[in-house]
């Protein structure tokens, strides 16, 4: 269990060094082609189609599954420790709202300005949360996955991180981690900053090197450039989104939107303290408004433009979160054609994807580099 990391000045970290290996910046671009033969496939949450999203036995699996990385979303307790939630409000994925003994902590509070009542990661010691037990998030569509209700702790980052260590000494080749700090602003005005005891979990496993199998993602802006500023040696991913704005830049006033740095001139912008980038999928390949795919974007050739990778999320097997031409049968839970929707985003030459089903993705990438094209 990871004792409470003493925060530190950023600058004070790491010594300035060149981006890491695994972020690679080559000196010339291909449209439509990705920036690097090493195409990813991280597992988003875990395999989080199969298994309740942030608990060990998710991460496991999309290791074994093939994914190249596995992506814990990070966010504090009362007492400092960082833990692997994609919220800070946890009673969607804990069954903390069943426990008598918490009741009491139930509040409403205003997360990047909007009003969230729950309960919070924050407002609970590790011991506190570590009595709880994970919950499927999304039952009505992931039934299969309520029958693991009950069975995991939240874990701590640093249990990800030793889980990742052993497998990759178990499966023969290194397991990444793809961390995200949620809501950096919001945990830096409660006096919980999230991004030394990130460093500090990082280089007690030793992973703060040049060429450890690591991204550091957010999707605001001001952390990542700290970091940046900080010579911090694993490469940065700044995210996107099709709608709204950085919290950072709305709570002190700037005007810049995620339009803004999706836009060629902001990805170059990006590309001053970032590595690459992660946008929402739909910013990749829009849906018509039939709601079949269209036809993509410049935002991956002006990313690559700018010498950023471009890792798009979310990929799902559901019809509900399919385009509509690709959807098999009348219920929403049901597989549609996710692989023809895979197979049209790595034609669009991004280099990595963030799926909850690990296992379709890796096929997905091997289909894509024998040039075989899924029929819909």
């Amino acid at each position: 269990m990871a004792a409470v990391a003493v925060a530190v000045p950023l600058a004070l970290v790491l010594p300035a060094a060149a981006p890491a290996a695994a972020a690679p910046r080559p000196p010339a671009v291909v449209p439509g082609e990705a920036l690097t033969d090493d195409l990813l496939v991280i597992g988003h949450r875990g395999a989080s189609g199969y298994r309740p999203e942030h608990t060990l036995a998710s991460y496991e699996l999309a290791a074994r599954m093939g994914a190249d990385y596995i992506e814990p979303d990070v966010v504090s307790t009362k007492d400092g420790v960082l833990v692997a939630r994609h919220e800070n409000e946890i009673s969607g994925t804990t069954d903390i709202a069943a426990r008598p003994e918490f009741a009491d902590r139930r509040v409403t509070k205003v997360i990047d300005g909007v009003p969230v009542t729950g309960w919070f990661t924050e407002d609970l010691t590790l011991a506190e949360l570590r009595t709880l037990r994970a919950v499927e998030r999304l039952p009505d569509v992931r039934e299969e996955n309520t029958l693991y209700n009950g069975l995991y702790q939240v874990p701590t980052l640093d249990e990800v991180l030793e889980l990742r260590g052993r497998l990759s000494r178990e499966l023969g080749r290194e397991v990444g981690v793809y961390v995200e700090t949620k809501h950096p602003t919001y945990f830096d005005q409660a006096g919980l900053s999230l991004e030394e005891p990130l460093l500090a979990d990082l280089g007690q496993a030793r992973l703060d090197r040049q060429n450890s199998p690591v991204f550091i993602q957010s999707f605001e802006t001001s952390n990542l450039k700290e970091l940046d500023v900080a010579g911090v040696r694993v490469p940065l991913v700044q995210l996107l989104s099709a709608i709204g704005a950085p919290y950072d830049l709305v709570a002190t006033g700037d005007p810049a939107t995620y339009a803004t740095l999706s836009s060629a001139a902001g990805l170059q912008e990006i590309a001053t303290y970032a590595d690459g980038v992660g946008p929402e999928k739909d910013q990749v390949i829009p849906r018509n408004p039939d709601g079949t795919l269209g036809v993509p974007t410049s935002l991956v050739d002006d990313a690559h433009a700018a010498r950023l990778l471009v890792h798009p999320y979310t990929f799902r097997n559901e019809n509900v979160f399919l385009p509509l031409a690709l959807r098999e049968g009348a219920a929403p839970d049901d597989y549609g054609q996710a692989l023809v929707e895979h197979a049209a985003f790595w034609e669009a030459g991004i280099d990595g994807m963030f799926s909850d089903n690990p296992d379709t993705a890796v096929l997905s990438r091997e289909l894509a580099r024998t040039g075989v094209v899924p029929a819909a």
